[in-house]
Formats: structure tokens, C-alpha cells, sequence
């Protein structure tokens, strides 16, 4: 969530300071990969950004980051405040280098909570956060989704917390710490469309939104469509177009109300009918009567989707090291200020001198904590 939020930002135009121990990120080993430590995750995540090794446990490292911190705008972290604290980097000591600085932490849980120092990962927090068992509900196992939801999810709240917060010192001169909780985060998310009866004290209903609960891509006679027929506009087209305006008399479909009190029913009998054609017979008759329609991708088909090849979403980047790279741009576009390409992830310690010399220290100080192995500078 924080290499996320903090891409995002370098996209939008900050100059984002990588700070990485000698290890490097844990997604710099995660393949396929070309070269070590460059993995295809750490390759996605860190485009755009400068990066520095330091040892934060080392007095000199927490030293070279205080007078960074003391240069900078915003300081995001992804541990848990408590590691942060015990390296003397807690708020409070970093607010002494610069008052106005936005410290922002994305952890696991609010600290004004009882599960404040526990640990968290994307899949723990799905689970806290109903997400396997909302998954469970049409009778499947309990599942993840297979994407880093809650990671990537929390990584945006992170950057309008940053953007925010810099608005307010704007307006006050103030700086602040904002906390970026991940478990809060993906709760607000799920509960905006499953509180449902829950929603009332007391409830007055059970929890879940039956439409999503019963969605599903529906298969055709040789693959699977993805379809929605929502509206009454909608049911009549599509009743019109196979030929049965007369389902619309059925009580089930007559409005909005009656088909979400049968939705189960109704997806099943629009499961059987979808059955019976290709999936290009469907394409062309949902398009013709203007209704809601898109292929069911692969990862494949997405990277080489025509919508998103025309519309500039791809890139291709020349690593230095790593070659020739198919890069996502930033899905956002701008009239007046559209963000300029980034530049490639960083090698570890690709750019330590550069960033250490902007903060003051100079080349015998660099070579000295290089020596001290605080700093790796690359080759």
C-alpha cells in the first residue's frame, strides 16, 4: 500500500524518495524477473520514485533520514507505528527536524483501537473485512479475492490523505500525522454496499446486497459474457431483442423493486437463456439494443486490450537494466497538466549518493557511510 500510494503521487508529479534496507523491498524478489532484486511487482509499484539504502537501526541511518525529513513535504511509512517508534522515527521525533511535515502511516489497524499493535497483511484484513465470506454466499468455499485489494485499496485513501493534508498546511501553515488504517479502510468499503438491514438500529433486514451477492459472468454456448440488463428501459430491450416482450408482464420483472426481491431467481433464468447462444451472438445482440456487454478478459487479453492500446494506457519503458518493459501510465488524464512518463523503477541504491548529496553530506561523508555499510551506493 505505501510503494502504491506513493507511485501514485510520484505520477501526479512528487519527487518520491524510495528509502530501502540493504535487503531491498520484499517485492524486489518476488518473479519471473530478468535480474535479481528486480522482480515484475517491485518493476509495477516504483516507477517514478529515486531510491536510497539506509540502515535505520543504525544511528547514522536514522540520522540521513531525519535530514531528508527535514527537506520533505510528506513521510509516508507502512510498518506499524511501534517499529517506528522504536527506531526513534515516531511523529513526534520527526516533527522536531520539521514541524511541517505530513507524516502519514498505513498499517494495519487505528491505534485508538484493541487490535491497535497486531499485524496485518492483505489477506488478514479481506478476512476481517467479510470479503471470503461475502464470497461464500452463493454456496463456494470462503475465498480472497485474487487481487491485493486491501493493499491497493488503502494505498488510494493514502493518497488523498497526502494530497489533503498538504491542502490544510497550505491553508493553516500546520502540519500533521494522518493515519491510513487498512482494516477501516476496506471496512468503509464493504459496508457501503453490504450493510443493508444493518444499516438501522435496530436492524431491520439481513446484511448483504442481494444483486452482488448473485452476479456472476454468465457462460455462453462456447466461453463466458459479462452482462448487465438493470433498468426497465433495459429489460424491455433485451426482452424485445430474443423475441419475448411478453416476460415483461411477469410480476418478477415489472419494476425495480420486484426484481430486487427475486434477483436470485431472475440471474438464474437469465443464466439458462445466455446458455443458448455464442458469445458473439450475444455481443452483437446486446450492442445492437444498446445494453451493457464486455468480454470476460484474461490477464492476456487485458494487456492487449485495443480500448486501452488506443487510449495511451500502455507504455513501453527501456529499463536500464531490465530492457524492454510494458508499462501502465497513470489511468487518470489531464487537460492542462498531464503527468510526464516516469522514470524506471530504481536499482537498489540506484540513486543513495544523489539523494544523500541534496541533503547536505558530501562525498567523503557518502563514501564514509558506504564504508560503515549504512548506504549502499549502486555500481
Amino acid at each position: 500500500m505505501g510503494p502504491f500510494a506513493a507511485q501514485i503521487l510520484a505520477e501526479l508529479g512528487a519527487d518520491v524518495i524510495k528509502i530501502e534496507p540493504h535487503e531491498g523491498d520484499n517485492m524486489r524478489h518476488a518473479g519471473p524477473m530478468r535480474n535479481a532484486g528486480m522482480g515484475y511487482m517491485f518493476l509495477n509499484l516504483n516507477r517514478g520514485k529515486r531510491g536510497i539504502v539506509l540502515d535505520l537501526k543504525r544511528p547514522e541511518g536514522r540520522g540521513a533520514l531525519m535530514r531528508l525529513a527535514a527537506r520533505a513535504d510528506v513521510l509516508i511509512y507502512n510498518v506499524r507505528p511501534q517499529a517506528m517508534a522504536r527506531l526513534g522515527l515516531s511523529y513526534e521525533d520527526v516533527r522536531t527536524a520539521n514541524p511541517r511535515i505530513v507524516y502519514v502511516g498505513a498499517y494495519g489497524y487505528s491505534q485508538r483501537g484493541p487490535y491497535a499493535a497486531k499485524a496485518a497483511y492483505d489477506d488478514l484484513i479481506q478476512g476481517a473485512a467479510a470479503i471470503p465470506w461475502l464470497a461464500s454466499r452463493n454456496g463456494e468455499a470462503p475465498r480472497y479475492a485474487p487481487v491485493n485489494l486491501a493493499d491497493r485499496l488503502t494505498g488510494l485513501h493514502a493518497v488523498y490523505a497526502v494530497t489533503s493534508a498538504l491542502f490544510h498546511r497550505e491553508r493553516s501553515g500546520e502540519g500533521q500525522e494522518v493515519e491510513v488504517p487498512m482494516f477501516e479502510s476496506v471496512a468503509h468499503f464493504v459496508l457501503g454496499d453490504h450493510s443493508a438491514g444493518l444499516t438501522y438500529d435496530p436492524p431491520i433486514a439481513e446484511p448483504g446486497y442481494a444483486r452482488l451477492l448473485a452476479r456472476r459472468p454468465y457462460a455462453t454456448r462456447d466461453g463466458y459474457i459479462c452482462v448487465l440488463v438493470y433498468n426497465d428501459k433495459q429489460w424491455k430491450s433485451f426482452f424485445d431483442a430474443i423475441g419475448r416482450p411478453d416476460m415483461m408482464a411477469d410480476e418478477r420483472y415489472s419494476s425495480q423493486g420486484n426484481r430486487a426481491r427475486h434477483i436470485a431467481d431472475i440471474y438464474d433464468v437469465l443464466a439458462d437463456l445466455i446458455k443458448t447462444r455464442t458469445t458473439a451472438e450475444w455481443t452483437a445482440l446486446f450492442e445492437k439494443a444498446d445494453l451493457p456487454v464486455s468480454a470476460m478478459n484474461s490477464i492476456e487479453d487485458l494487456v492487449h486490450d485495443p480500448h486501452l492500446a488506443a487510449s495511451g494506457f500502455f507504455a513501453t519503458e527501456n529499463h536500464p537494466t531490465e530492457g524492454k518493459l510494458f508499462a501502465p501510465r497513470t489511468p487518470t488524464h489531464w487537460a492542462k497538466s498531464q503527468p510526464e512518463p516516469l522514470r524506471p523503477a530504481p536499482r537498489l541504491g540506484e540513486h543513495s549518493a544523489q539523494v544523500l548529496r541534496e541533503a547536505g553530506y558530501s562525498d567523503a561523508e557518502i563514501a564514509e557511510l558506504a564504508r560503515l555499510n549504512v548506504t549502499l551506493l549502486a555500481p
